[in-house]
């Protein structure tokens, strides 16, 4: 089976949570793979920041940086909250942690 990015996955051998898990792991990885996704994400973990400084660090226009903050969103990535009529983004607290977390690990070596 290919996915939507077009890489061949073989879903049949690997049934059962832990290809829940790696699904999973693959969307995540997916959010964050597009290279205006990943600048935000690196604004962020900076500091939190709303849209206009945003735009400073991550040139786009105003209606498709907002698209990327809603898959970040989404993702649960990024929280926004509400200041007056300005919404600040920040990196969500478990965000590094998660994607940490997609990352494929190597075997650890048996004891003997």
């Amino acid at each position: 089976m290919v996915d939507s990015i077009g890489i061949e996955v073989d879903h049949a051998s690997s049934a059962g949570p832990e290809a829940a898990d790696a699904d999973a792991s693959v969307a995540l990885l997916q959010v964050v793979a597009d290279p205006v996704r990943w600048a935000v994400l690196q604004r962020l973990a900076e500091q939190p920041s709303c849209v206009c400084n945003l735009q400073e660090h991550v040139p786009i226009p105003a209606n498709l940086l907002s698209y990327h903050l809603k898959v970040l969103r989404e993702a649960n990535l990024v929280t926004s909250s509400r200041r007056g009529r300005w919404i600040d983004y920040a990196l969500a607290d478990d965000a590094l942690d998660r994607l940490q977390a997609a990352l494929p690990r190597a075997p650890h070596p048996k004891k003997a």
